[in-house]
């Protein structure tokens, strides 16, 4: 399928006083046309700055793109000038981020969030932009949705928020949906509803979807291709079936043990303890020598530690960084 988006060798870094933070370190992947890209890994592992780079957001200083493309519909977002950036940014990618309650403007109503959006770019009379800012509330699910367009976030709850921010998103039809973590801090049964909703619309509207998140769940639910993360480069990437089924990089496995299940019993009868990966994430401004995951790995060897390993293709479309995934992908990883 052709990428609707692609990143090459994207490289973010941050500036302080005790030097430069590679938060993002030559990482690559493309996007299919109406195809869901799930991103994990710990926190600080750079998939939000990533998506933050895309739409060229990153706060400058301390943050600066000191290196690689970004390629929407073969238009470098890298090189384009403000303006056109505008015409891109909103319109055609989108974002949901975080924390919906931080990204609405507490002063504003509901309706005028919307419908600016509607009226910058799609160029509608503000009666035109409220009626389709309703019509987008009611896409979402939201109640009354007259009524919501003047009330202001904070007389809404977090679930009903996140819903004000995939209708905001999602106004102009969007040809790419960038979700950093949707469903963060709702509850299990607001975040069934919302990947639900994201899903359903997906299919309505054709969006390509980037969805960013800590949960494997979720992705096993929603993504047909999964990127990981660690210390801000890309680890492995296949497609869901093919990580879940077949996992090699060393960390990846570590994520997939520490997934809870409920019929995993003691040896006693009693919980088992959860698998943890031991140590923790180096710094991005001194990364060790080698791979950056070598000091927390089982498998690392003097090799490990002298040379990064470049990404290898372990399968179709299933790409490793790691000297021994060969050897894992033998011998398995239990």
């Amino acid at each position: 399928m052709t990428p609707v988006l692609e990143i090459a060798d994207l490289q973010t870094h941050f500036a302080n006083r005790d030097g430069t933070v590679r938060a993002v370190d030559g990482v690559s992947w493309n996007l299919a046309r109406g195809e869901t890209l799930g991103i994990v890994g710990e926190s600080g592992c750079g998939k939000s700055i990533t998506a933050l780079s895309v739409l060229r957001l990153v706060p400058t200083p301390p943050g600066r793109i000191v290196g690689g493309a970004i390629r929407f519909e073969g238009r470098d977002l890298l090189a384009m000038d403000e303006a056109a950036l505008r015409r891109v940014r909103g319109n055609e990618i989108s974002m949901i981020f975080q924390e919906p309650m931080t990204s609405l403007n507490p002063v504003l109503t509901i309706g005028r969030q919307i419908a600016e959006t509607l009226m910058l770019h799609q160029r509608l009379p503000r009666r035109a932009a409220d009626d389709r800012a309703a019509e987008m509330l009611d896409l979402v699910r939201i109640p009354e949705p007259r009524r919501r367009l003047g009330q202001y976030p904070h007389e809404l709850s977090g679930g009903m928020r996140q819903r004000v921010m995939i209708a905001m998103a999602l106004a102009c039809s969007p040809k790419v949906l960038l979700a950093d973590e949707p469903t963060t801090a709702l509850d299990v049964t607001i975040q069934a509803q919302i990947l639900g909703l994201m899903a359903e619309l997906k299919a309505r509207l054709g969006t390509a979807i980037v969805l960013i998140t800590h949960d494997l769940g979720v992705v096993a639910e929603m993504a047909q291709r999964v990127v990981v993360m660690y210390a801000g480069r890309k680890v492995e990437e296949a497609p869901v079936g093919e990580l879940f089924a077949r996992p090699l990089h060393p960390y990846t496995i570590g994520l997939m043990a520490s997934i809870p299940r409920m019929n995993r019993g003691g040896t006693d009868g009693g919980r088992p303890r959860l698998a943890e990966i031991r140590g923790i994430v180096p710094s991005l401004k001194r990364a060790p020598v080698g791979c950056t995951f070598a000091p927390r790995c089982r498998h690392a060897d003097a090799q490990c530690r002298a040379a990064y390993p470049p990404l290898a293709e372990h399968g179709p479309g299933h790409v490793v960084a790691c000297w021994h995934a060969g050897r894992i992908a033998e011998g398995g990883h239990a």
